[in-house]
């Protein structure tokens, strides 16, 4: 499209103006002396081409986003605010992290981190309106917050992006601007389980059971344990993230047709995308509805299901921190841990190796030392096996956390450890 030119988009009587790069230039270059705050679509949903343009054309301005991805730009005068690091940005020292349960996220934009622009990604229109397809999360409360202040929005309307349903769809009035970029999505890389994983994924699924509701968190682990639930039947989701384990899982028949499968983002495969597209069992909720705890405790049997980088023997999780920078963050795991512990019939499920290979360290820890992401879930589980802990005293849970989850490798100092600390005492019960 040559520099200043403007079309016109037509869609069963629907009209949506688009322009050049050039002409949304302009109008960023105008914000400029004001130091704008920019909200991106996140995870694999970032509009690219208008992220290269900010950096072009505004000196100093700030991103917000959720879980970064790929080369994320850097350079004097760019500051990234997230409450979820992702790898784009993880080694950025002009990093802001704003340590914050993802529940309570969308507040900020009407509070301290007010935004200018929102830069999204969408699907072409569709009976007048776009889809945030597989990012809404934060989204809709800062398109609400920046509409609101009379703010700008941009969209980078995408045909490979797929159509969702529920609080992904924007009205095309509510677009400002738009550009056309069709390309196909990134991917997370696959790594396929080893057989450490595929135990603790053994493990974790056996807690499941017919017409429970599912969580999962990102990463290998609970794939794994996906991955043993295909005979299950009439499962749920509500989840912050839906990924191919559920794909799969709908496909064996174990989700139950009557009830949406909902989520917030999409994590996954070209293959589950397209699955995803126009998919009527599948529901985008904003985060302040998928997330807040009151929600996720009305489900039936929520089983939870995330991980850690440590567990210390007050049942206290690291999934945030490593050698103390920040790695993520706390995400939706409090809020799930939450919910699914006032849910009836409800666990929360912590997952996570036992030994770290690589450093050749326990992952059971006698004491975090750095900051705790949650804490009281109702059972920890390794490829040692499963250990259970609500309910438990401080005592037995140390008991039960070094001689079910711990590594063997681990477990005299982690009791000497706990002596120390008086969590284990001669005449502890086990509760077992």
């Amino acid at each position: 499209m040559s520099a200043g030119l403007r079309h016109w988009y037509h869609e069963k009587g629907v009209v949506m103006e688009l322009v050049s790069l050039s002409v949304i230039g302009e109008r960023l270059e105008a914000l400029a002396p004001n130091e704008p705050r920019i909200v991106v679509s996140g995870n694999y949903a970032t509009p690219w081409e208008l992220v290269h343009l900010a950096v072009a054309k505004i000196p100093v301005f700030r991103f917000f986003v959720l879980n970064a991805q790929g080369d994320w730009p850097r350079r004097e005068g760019i500051i990234t605010e997230s409450p979820f690091v992702g790898a784009g940005v993880r080694s950025d020292d002009d990093l802001k992290y704003l340590p914050m349960r993802l529940s309570l996220v969308p507040r900020l934009f009407a509070t301290s981190r007010p935004p200018d622009v929102v830069f999204i990604q969408t699907s072409t229109p569709r009976n007048g309106k776009v889809s945030l397809g597989i990012e809404t999360n934060i989204l809709p409360a800062a398109l609400e917050e920046v509409r609101r202040r009379g703010g700008l929005i941009v969209a980078q309307l995408n045909a490979h992006m797929p159509y969702t349903f529920g609080d992904s769809e924007i009205v095309v009035d509510d677009v400002d601007l738009a550009i056309e970029h069709d390309a196909m999505l990134p991917n997370p890389s696959e790594r396929p389980p080893d057989e450490a994983a595929l135990v603790i994924g053994e493990n974790v699924a056996s807690l499941s059971s017919d017409g429970a509701t599912l969580q999962l968190g990102i990463g290998q682990l609970p794939d794994a344990a996906l991955s043993q639930m295909h005979h299950r039947r009439h499962l749920g989701v509500w989840s912050e993230m839906v990924s191919d384990g559920i794909m799969h899982l709908d496909r064996a028949g174990a989700i139950d047709v009557n009830r949406v499968m909902t989520s917030t983002f999409l994590f996954g495969t070209q293959e589950m995308y397209e699955w995803a597209d126009e998919n009527p069992r599948l529901v985008m909720r904003r985060t302040e509805v998928a997330n807040n705890p009151a929600r996720i405790a009305d489900q039936p049997t929520m089983l939870s299901i995330n991980t850690a980088l440590q567990v210390d023997l007050y049942a206290q999780s690291n999934a945030s921190f490593v050698r103390g920078r920040i790695y993520s963050g706390f995400g939706g795991q409090p809020d799930f841990v939450s919910g699914a512990l006032h849910s009836r019939g409800g666990q929360a499920v912590l997952a996570l190796r036992s030994w770290h290979e690589k450093t050749g360290v326990s992952n059971i820890v006698p004491l975090l030392d750095g900051p705790v992401c949650s804490f009281q879930h109702s059972v920890i589980v390794t490829e040692q096996g499963i250990a259970p802990i609500f309910g438990f005293s401080q005592q037995s849970q140390a008991r039960s956390l070094i001689d079910h989850a711990a590594d063997p490798r681990a477990r005299e100092s982690l009791n000497a450890a706990a002596q120390s600390m008086y969590l284990l005492g001669s005449d502890e019960i086990k509760l077992y």
